[in-house]
């Protein structure tokens, strides 16, 4: 029976037919609004960073409040950010490695194995993590950026794509302040050419990337040598320990890290229609020692003290060789005795400053340059470092006329090992073509003879 009042049809069919348009209409709206708001939204980019840890595993913690950061602790605050914000970019600038003694090469062993742990997404390399090769570096398969550097095992750029954002990585090896370019960049493997790394950044943000830029330089020098319309994010020379304050410079984002991996630092950033910056917010994540160890790298650690430990017990026992007079190197000093003149003239060549050279291109830990630098490297009694051998640096005596404690305890008597060689002989030992091309005897002689 339907009934009808005022013209509307009051039936229970009528009446529920109507009530399901309402709430069609209602849902409709509802779904248009989320919908909107969506497409409405503003991109994020949630980026954590660091950068030049500079050869230190865990900084000193002799203060009274103790040391600040380590890797252990990155991987705890990591671990928590990557926890909150599952889509989280993190990159480093790089910087990883420092090689101003040779012990100190076990420890970016661990760095390298430490920084894997951490999964950055991408990491700038620095003069500073080629100190002991690009070899070295090959066995920890990091995310190494290169822009510049030609080379098998580091990426010209890395694109990484999380929540529907593309993050893509520049970096930039300054050519003016690179220690080894004439020894090892001279093959057009090192790009001084500063408009094509613009270049491919351009076409990584036409292509709707973020783009980093990864430096050493100071952020004037940065604005004077490159176009940065391109660049949403530029890292710049880091400060020491402490981490800069963010700048916005036009459409750029100025970012200075800190060093020595005592902070971390977290920059969320909200992106325009346009894919630019809009507005961002930023937090340096301090790690003093109320902040734990992660668990996960406990078994890193041991590892490496108990190689740290293993490294000092052999350091401790050529040092009783060297003490006790049983090593087989006695060092120029020891020949100065009796051949004080030849001791002079020795002086006054390149071969009394040849450790020098490797330090000055950053080769002094390369062992296939430090065996034609030094006294009896590789053999019982010979260099080891530049602390525990001082007395073994550079090109002296024994190099040429063999190992001198003999000769030097029987006064002169017991002959030299290397007595009798002709030039050609003793020269030959390291003045080969591949690494002493331009080697001729008869000009290169006069320079030393004595």
């Amino acid at each position: 029976m339907s009934r009808r009042i005022g013209g509307f049809d009051l039936s229970k069919q009528s009446v529920l037919s109507h009530l399901w348009r309402v709430r069609a209409q209602c849902l409709s709206l509802i779904l248009y609004a989320l919908f909107s708001s969506a497409l409405n939204a503003e991109p994020v980019v949630d980026l954590i960073y660091s950068g030049n840890i500079d050869g230190e595993l865990e900084p000193c913690g002799c203060s009274e409040t103790g040391n600040m950061g380590g890797l252990k602790r990155h991987a705890t605050v990591i671990d928590r950010l990557r926890a909150a914000t599952p889509d989280v970019f993190a990159v480093s600038a790089g910087g990883l490695i420092s090689a101003f003694t040779a012990n100190e090469k076990l420890t970016a062993e661990y760095i390298l194995k430490g920084k894997q742990a951490l999964a950055y997404d991408a990491i700038g390399v620095q003069w500073s993590d080629l100190a002991y090769g690009e070899p070295f570096l090959r066995p920890y398969a990091l995310p190494w950026v290169a822009t510049n550097l030609a080379s098998d095992q580091f990426a010209p750029s890395r694109t990484i794509t999380k929540a529907g954002v593309k993050l893509a990585v520049f970096s930039w090896l300054d050519p003016q302040t690179a220690p080894d370019a004439a020894m090892h960049f001279g093959e057009n493997r090192l790009s001084t050419d500063g408009k094509a790394l613009v270049e491919e950044i351009r076409r990584a943000k036409t292509g709707g990337a973020v783009t980093v830029l990864l430096t050493t330089l100071p952020y004037a020098q940065v604005k004077d040598e490159f176009d940065l319309n391109y660049v949403d994010i530029l890292f710049v020379k880091a400060g020491y320990e402490v981490f800069g304050e963010p700048k916005l410079e036009g459409r750029t984002l100025v970012l200075q890290p800190g060093s020595r991996g005592m902070r971390i630092g977290q920059v969320t950033i909200m992106l325009d229609r346009g894919n630019r910056i809009a507005s961002f917010e930023h937090t340096v994540h301090l790690m003093p020692p109320d902040v734990p160890d992660a668990p996960r790298m406990e078994a890193w650690y041991a590892e490496y003290n108990a190689k740290v430990k293993a490294a000092y017990e052999e350091s401790v026992k050529h040092r009783a060789i060297i003490d006790a007079g049983s090593a087989a190197y006695v060092g120029a000093m020891g020949c100065a005795t009796c051949h004080q003149s030849q001791y002079k003239t020795w002086e006054t060549t390149k071969h009394s400053g040849a450790y020098h050279v490797l330090m000055d291109v950053n080769k002094a830990f390369d062992p296939a340059c430090i065996v034609c630098h030094t006294v009896g490297f590789g053999e019982e009694g010979g260099f080891v470092d530049d602390l525990l051998t001082k007395h073994l640096v550079h090109v002296q005596c024994e190099n040429c006329h063999g190992a001198g404690r003999d000769h030097v305890k029987s006064a002169g008597t017991e002959p030299l090992a290397k007595s009798g060689w002709p030039k050609e002989q003793v020269c030959g030992q390291c003045h080969v073509p591949k690494h002493s091309p331009e080697f001729r005897l008869e000009e290169y002689w006069p320079r030393i003879s004595h």
